[in-house]
């Protein structure tokens, strides 16, 4: 059987999401919008498929064929029949689970590998067995025989995501290396062109002379007579002595059904808002104009207060190992009023509130621009996984003039993240109950504060196309040198474009850093309604739970490349390593002996000391964060975090080896069952499923009701159509092309 890291154990914990009450207050009309807001970000999230692994839709469409054509209870009858123990098949049952799960066979959350807990000869027995592969034996075969080897593969490259020889990306091309996507990245910036929705393709001419291919995310192809903004932008370019050609078109049918709901939707629109920015984010999607995504955004933080909220496109570059690439993700939720008043308090004292924060005011925006800031229920979230909250959209011109949106996502919060003290590790006995009465409440503080204060704040140092600078040069003095300021963002340039592979962790790590630090301010407290020693607690938790989870972040380290391979989790860890810097016993990590005899560790926390030595500490980095950040400091940013990133084994800590007591005793993260929407007539009906691996499955398996098929033969005819770039697959299913 495979290391424990590269599976999902069978006791997994699955939840589901509760929208049931959000949903029921919802009008006939809302919930039309919100239906087929649901359908278009379902349709996008399957080109996550594509931009995962090469065969991740290959499994994809052998696992929806299977479960169409027997549910979770039927195959379960064949598969023991066919040998499988019920541990097994619980095994195939969960690996699938994961597979929808994270829309990929690459775990969303640290972009590991996972395969399937059994032998592989018995799952073959069992997928070349079934009613599906009874009713189209030669198609359920190839689809078998191109991802059969893959899907169990554990070869080193292709453990983790990664780029070159580090690990598997579908965001570049096999042969693509990091200086490859360095000077992709530069092309882009000198076309003032966006890299979050592209691809990047490398193939090799006679001469033995590299040639790119930038593929833009879009309905429409290269040869498309429609002109638009995009038109005169995909043509032959020349840079630096490399040629660069930019096409359009990636997953084009996929976002053909993104376009149509789309369409749909803006018939039941609340508002000229909603139908402006429905209207922009069409014309992205169908020229592949990140520029229309710019409008439609700005549409959507100008509406305020919607009852149904959303957001759909290529988001978060967490998963590019480049840093500067969105993954598709869509959300559609319903506000939670309850909470989102404490959250509109929380913004009414936003503006106070950033001037405690520690750097000099020239440091943060001119205006602050009052966001939007709810508590959501969410009742879609397409993509590789469902956060806790969100501080979007990620355009840095857009944050720094036209503002942003913050959402909490509630019922995620409440079965995501709950936790049971039998499971509970690295912690003291004494503080089990303390952690896990406040750590629901606290929890709540930080992610208010990490989205609206940390997200939301600070200042870039711009010089635009004009050469005219948004600070003043003369005045503004670098207060870790004294001296004027030496360093900005040239025209085109961007915080994810200059920082890359650090700048997601890096931002994470500032957010989370400004939500410790004013979380020790009673007027926020006061806001969610915590005072005295209840207001203690919180704080002492909420710092607790950060120690712990920077902890617990060495399983996202992998050391034989030194690299991490989770931004969050990365940025906690760096957290920690400051705290224990300051010293003075603030902060202890101690390896133990188990009561199973099994090494262990505990963290300790000083509740005595959080303000005294903790708060100073942060204090001082959070103010080299921002310098380094607001004057694109490149060099000194990467000195700074990825001394702190560092993982070694010297004393006292000696994290490698800890982190092979985090590897022996983690807990695998939750898989959340969403509900799908149904049109019956004139009615939209919700459809709940079980909290159980079978309920995730079945949930997918009745989300496309009308084209499942067509959507899993698209899938791999895009894929084949790549798979020369990764040399395997290398060919076509039969029947699939």
């Amino acid at each position: 059987m495979a290391d424990a890291q590269y599976i999902l154990p069978n006791d997994i914990g699955v939840s589901s999401l509760d929208c049931r009450e959000a949903f029921r207050l919802l009008s006939p009309t809302e919930r039309l919008y919100a239906h087929h807001l649901s359908r278009a970000a379902w349709y996008g999230g399957l080109a996550v498929l594509l931009q995962t692994s090469p065969e991740a839709p290959y499994i994809y469409a052998l696992l929806s064929r299977l479960f169409r054509a027997q549910d979770p209870d039927q195959l379960r009858q064949h598969a023991l029949a066919e040998g499988l123990t019920e541990e097994e098949y619980q095994a195939f049952l969960v690996y699938a689970a994961g597979i929808y799960s994270n829309m990929g066979n690459y775990k969303s959350f640290g972009d590991t590998k996972f395969v399937p807990n059994l032998p592989k000869e018995k799952l073959e027995r069992v997928i070349l067995g079934s009613k599906a592969a009874q009713q189209n034996p030669a198609e359920v075969r190839s689809l078998w025989q191109t991802c059969g080897e893959l899907m169990f593969s554990l070869e080193p490259r292709l453990r983790h995501l990664g780029l070159g020889k580090e690990g598997i990306t579908t965001y570049f091309s096999g042969n693509c290396t990091m200086e490859d996507a360095k000077l992709a990245q530069d092309f882009l910036d000198s076309q003032n062109l966006s890299a979050y929705n592209t691809r990047l393709f490398k193939d090799v001419d006679q001469d033995g002379k590299p040639r790119y291919e930038v593929r833009l995310a879009s309905v429409l192809g290269t040869e498309s007579a429609l002109h638009s903004e995009m038109t005169s932008r995909l043509k032959s370019y020349e840079f630096r002595g490399n040629h660069f050609q930019v096409t359009r078109g990636d997953y084009a049918p996929i976002l053909q059904k993104v376009v149509e709901h789309l369409e749909r939707a803006k018939a039941y629109a609340a508002n000229s808002r909603q139908e402006q920015m429905l209207a922009q984010y069409i014309e992205s999607f169908t020229q592949g104009s990140i520029e229309a995504h710019k409008r439609g955004s700005r549409f959507w933080i100008q509406d305020k207060g919607p009852i149904v909220e959303s957001y759909i496109g290529f988001i978060e570059s967490y998963r590019d190992p480049f840093g500067s690439r969105g993954e598709f993700e869509g959300f559609v939720a319903m506000v939670n009023k309850a909470m989102s008043a404490k959250f509109e308090c929380l913004v009414a004292s936003a503006e106070q509130l950033l001037k405690e924060l520690p750097w000099p005011p020239a440091f943060e925006k001119d205006k602050f621009l009052s966001p939007d800031f709810t508590s959501l229920d969410v009742l879609t979230f397409s993509g590789s996984g469902i956060p806790a909250g969100i501080n979007i959209p990620n355009y840095d011109d857009l944050r720094q003039t036209e503002g942003f949106k913050n959402v909490s996502l509630g019922n995620v919060l409440a079965v995501a993240y709950a936790t049971q003290r039998e499971k509970l590790t690295f912690l003291e006995e004494d503080d089990k109950d303390l952690y896990i009465r406040w750590k629901g409440p606290s929890f709540d503080v930080q992610v208010g504060l990490h989205e609206l204060l940390g997200h939301g704040s600070g200042k870039l140092f711009v010089q635009d196309e004009k050469g005219a600078f948004n600070f003043d040069q003369e005045t503004v003095i670098n207060p870790e040198t004294g001296e004027q300021i030496q360093s900005w963002y040239r025209s085109g340039e961007t915080w994810d474009s200059k920082f890359s592979t650090i700048a997601s962790s890096y931002e994470e790590c500032r957010a989370e850093s400004v939500g410790l630090y004013l979380c020790l301010n009673p007027q926020v407290l006061e806001i969610f309604g915590f005072e005295g020693a209840d207001a203690e607690d919180v704080i002492y938790v909420n710092w607790l739970n950060m120690v712990r989870a920077g902890l617990l972040a060495l399983e996202f380290y992998t050391p034989e490349v030194s690299s991490w391979r989770q931004a969050h989790m990365q940025a906690r860890f760096v957290i920690l390593r400051v705290l224990l810097e300051a010293g003075e016993g603030l902060v202890t990590v101690t390896p133990t002996t188990g009561t199973d005899g099994r090494p262990d560790a505990r963290v300790r926390l000083d509740r005595n000391k959080i303000r005294s030595v903790g708060k100073p500490a942060l204090e001082r980095f959070l103010r080299r964060l921002q310098v380094l950040k607001s004057t694109g400091d490149v060099a000194g940013g990467r000195a700074l975090y990825e001394g702190y990133a560092a993982v070694t084994d010297a004393p006292p800590e000696c994290f490698l080896t800890l982190r092979d007591t985090v590897l022996l005793r983690k807990e695998s993260r939750k898989l959340i069952v969403q509900p799908n929407t149904r049109l019956e007539g004139s009615e939209v009906q919700l459809l709940e499923y079980e909290a159980s691996a079978a309920g995730l499955i079945q949930s997918f398996s009745e989300r496309f009701p009308e084209d499942g098929p067509e959507l899993e033969e698209i899938l791999t005819q895009l894929a084949t159509a790549d798979a020369r770039f990764w040399k395997c697959p290398s060919e076509a299913p039969s029947g699939q092309a």
